[in-house]
């Protein structure tokens, strides 16, 4: 009999869906928060301070992808005691990740700060905002471990409510502080710090009352064997992050080469492209939790008959990624410009974005097997293929950028972006079916 896996896939990619829908929320209300104090420089510090963090913490999401893969495997397999090793060992790390964060804050925000050139007024309060907010640093990189852990389990729904939650306490949070206190920007950056520290105590309350994990020994968390393999892990998705932090820094970087009408028409595009990826990244979740929990069956000798499931798994999450694609390219041949309107009425910037949205509307197609190959490698724990599909990928971003741009402008860049995309997922499938074959 066939096996099918699409209640375990939906089960796990909605809830991540949901939850990646939370995150545009809770930045529309910080900025209109900021945008009710009174100066239009609280916005500009906003932004500037958020995107510092945005970037830092993204550099640092191997935590969560790292611990979700192997845990995945040891749930798979049945090891609980391995499954409780692992949650201790990202726990541990996570913390020490972020109090080396605190430690380095100072260089670290003026270097950002000096790279985003803003000016000084800007710059004094997204310092103020950012001197605040470090001190979250730690809450986040365990939330990210306790995330991670969630997923590997197959539990993406605590996962779910404890962003839901994080999110509802920050809005409360900084609302209060800043119209009932008064306290502006610092109101902003406390209402934040308060809900990290408040999500990353909920989620531990979460996972020890419901899942009751068992004490290990030290020596055991802090394995040396154990560590130098997941530092491995976590070093190729630390890799593959900066390979896709430098192509969106560039893509940026690109268009503003060519003015500010097509900066802002390029990074009002980019929101459907981001739209798109928080409902692929809930497939990508589910190719996580169940690779990893098929492979650990296997590798145990258990259940066998779902451990050799994985290629229909596999074709089930191919399926739901070309319908995604399907659907986001319909929407945006239908609604596109409509939305483009929504977000700017800037008559210059709505012009030149219709202008790029067919390149827009070919990146669903163009991208969706990036997010399924990554989830399953992650749950694999093969991270360096996809390390390694990232920097043959980067190669192609580059290349027909800097071959093409004189001739083509900003269709180089768009048709750079589409062919990057591509480039992740075809290579990834090719080193899928070589590992299969050897």
């Amino acid at each position: 009999m066939r096996l099918r896996h699409s209640s375990e896939i939906l089960a796990i990619a909605l809830p991540a869906i949901i939850s990646n829908l939370t995150t545009p929320v809770l930045g529309l209300v910080d900025v209109a928060i900021t945008g009710h104090i009174g100066n239009a420089v609280y916005i500009g510090a906003i932004a500037v301070g958020g995107t510092v963090f945005n970037m830092l913490y993204w550099l640092f999401g191997f935590l969560r992808m790292g611990s979700s893969g192997l845990t995945a495997q040891a749930c798979g397999a049945g090891d609980r005691g391995r499954c409780d090793t692992i949650l201790f060992r990202a726990l541990i790390i996570g913390m020490l990740v972020g109090l080396l964060l605190i430690a380095l804050s100072g260089p670290i925000c003026s270097v950002v700060l000096g790279f985003m050139d803003a000016d000084g007024a800007t710059a004094a309060l997204a310092d103020r905002y950012f001197g605040i907010c470090i001190w979250g640093a730690p809450a986040v990189m365990v939330s990210y471990a306790i995330m991670g852990w969630f997923v590997g389990m197959q539990d993406s729904r605590s996962a779910m409510w404890v962003s839901i939650f994080i999110n509802l306490a920050n809005i409360v949070t900084s609302l209060v502080l800043v119209f009932g206190l008064g306290w502006k920007i610092e109101g902003v950056a406390t209402g934040t710090l308060t809900a990290q520290w408040a999500g990353a105590i909920l989620g531990l309350t979460v996972v020890m009352r419901r899942y009751r994990p068992q004490p290990q020994a030290l020596s055991v968390v802090l394995d040396r064997r154990r560590l130098l393999s997941f530092f491995r892990i976590n070093a190729d998705i630390f890799l593959r992050t900066c390979c896709l932090v430098a192509v969106t820094l560039w893509f940026t970087h690109a268009g503003a080469l060519q003015g500010p009408v097509i900066l802002a028409a390029n990074a009002v595009l980019l929101q459907l492209f981001i739209l798109f990826s928080y409902f692929m990244d809930g497939f990508a979740y589910a190719g996580e939790a169940l690779a990893g929990k098929y492979a650990g069956a296997q590798s145990a000798g258990i259940d066998m008959a779902r451990g050799r499931s994985l290629h229909t798994l596999l074709r089930e999450l191919l399926v739901a990624g070309v319908a995604c694609a399907l659907l986001f390219s319909l929407l945006y041949l239908l609604a596109g410009s409509a939305f483009v309107s929504l977000l700017t009425d800037d008559s210059g910037v709505v012009q030149a974005a219709r202008r790029y949205l067919p390149w827009c509307m070919a990146v669903p197609l163009c991208g969706f097997l990036a997010f399924i190959w990554d989830g399953i490698f992650v749950g694999l724990t093969h991270t360096r293929y996809m390390l390694a599909a990232m920097l043959v990928a980067l190669a192609v971003f580059f290349g027909l950028y800097f071959g093409l741009r004189t001739h083509m402008g900003n269709d180089c860049l768009w048709l750079a972006f589409d062919a990057y995309l591509i480039a992740r997922g075809l290579v990834s499938w090719t080193l899928f079916l070589r590992r299969e074959r050897s």
